[in-house]
């Protein structure tokens, strides 16, 4: 069997799917879109495992503006994702990130905040002594300063915004088809020609799109090309405690551990102490990260947390870019009809929205108009020109 497609988009979780709507809805764009997405209940998808967090306390001018576009875009998605009568719900909450640094970050917190506030981000940074008034339930005594983005950073509903992008998309014409992608075969030494299935299609393309996640490497080879792009298996935890904090924010901790309330309960989690392996795409759940780092360091940071009682656990995977852990958007350099949209390292989910809107800019005019994302194009990891940005 075969079929004909203009766009050809590997990968339907929020980054696909979000792109899947943006073409849709371009007036300038008429052409037949299909997205391929292997995981059709999104049981494993990273989609649906995130923490669904968005920040605008980067170090760098591109990141904070993909915060800045999709958080606006957050704002008015009842409306902009509404199908018929039905407003989309992502239950968008912005309590603000705090973000502790010790006396041996605060410098590069500081220089941080002068890029952030350049960008025209209001982040405030608060100096020890009004941390611990502000913040009573903090233990500051190691602490220097914290940077808070009160209403402009928190968390939303991210399997709700993929599911919103895909009905939207779907009430556009996009087609979605329930496949793994197994080979793509070239037209030309540097053109994909089509795009074959699992189930035995084989569909031709105008253009690809790359947004297979975790998966996007093994694509990327399949066109002739590499990326350097590998599963990162992270884990969150959820707890309850007896302590109470009124109106807290998503924590980020000098030792490396992240918080926010949800509900009356608490998710948490931490940097593995060693990464997978690259071809490995498992989701056991690694209960010792909780045993023996995040409690004492919750315990120490938090100290009503001394009593707490882990309730549940799961793991997603990161598409986790090696070479500087920021997205890899655009062209690719020497296959003319192949496009990436991968490797954000846990910053897909925050960062879908302004993807969707640059990469249908790029196909429908050749060029970026909503929001210039070229700081993120594939050539910079051969010209070794690294986006350096800080990973929390």
């Amino acid at each position: 069997m075969s079929a004909n497609y203009d766009v050809v988009i590997v990968g339907g979780g929020v980054v696909g799917s979000s792109i899947a709507y943006f073409l849709s809805a371009n007036p300038d764009f008429d052409g037949s879109i299909a997205v391929i997405e292997r995981d059709p209940y999104y049981t494993a998808s990273s989609s649906s495992l995130s923490t669904s967090a968005i920040r605008q306390q980067f170090g760098t001018p591109p990141n904070i503006a993909m915060s800045k576009f999709s958080l606006d875009f957050l704002r008015e998605v009842g409306t902009r994702l509404a199908v018929g009568d039905e407003p989309a719900d992502i239950g968008l909450h912005e309590p603000g990130y705090l973000v502790l640094a010790t006396p041996e970050r605060a410098e590069a917190q500081r220089a941080k905040n002068r890029v952030q506030r350049d960008m025209g981000v209001d982040i405030e940074l608060i100096e020890k002594a009004d941390l611990a008034r502000r913040f009573p339930w903090l233990n500051t005594d190691d602490l220097a300063l914290g940077s808070f983005g009160r209403g402009c950073e928190g968390w939303f509903d991210g399997p709700g915004l993929m599911q919103a992008f895909r009905r939207k998309a779907r009430a556009q014409k996009v087609d979605y088809r329930a496949a793994t992608v197994t080979g793509l075969t070239m037209a030309s030494r540097n053109k994909v020609g089509e795009v074959v299935l699992d189930n035995g299609e084989r569909l031709s393309v105008g253009m690809v799109i790359n947004a297979a996640g975790p998966w996007s490497a093994g694509i990327a080879r399949m066109a002739g090309t590499d990326l350097p792009v590998v599963p990162s298996k992270r884990c969150v935890f959820v707890f309850e405690s007896p302590a109470r904090i009124d109106n807290c924010p998503f924590v980020f901790d000098t030792s490396g551990f992240w918080l926010r309330p949800e509900g009356q309960l608490f998710l948490c989690g931490i940097p593995p102490v060693r990464e997978n392996d690259p071809g490995d795409f498992g989701l056991d759940v690694d209960y010792d990260l909780f045993d023996e780092l995040i409690w004492p360091a919750l315990a120490h940071r938090i100290p009503g947390f001394e009593q707490l009682r882990m309730l549940r656990a799961w793991a997603g995977l990161y598409e986790y870019n090696t070479f500087d852990h920021s997205g890899i958007i655009g062209p690719h350099p020497e296959i003319s009809n192949f496009v990436l949209a991968t490797g954000f390292s846990g910053h897909g989910m925050m960062h879908a929205a302004a993807t969707g809107s640059g990469v249908s800019d790029l196909i429908a005019y050749g060029e970026y108009r909503s929001i210039d994302l070229s700081a993120f194009r594939y050539e910079r990891i051969a010209n070794n020109q690294p986006i350096e940005e800080h990973v929390y």
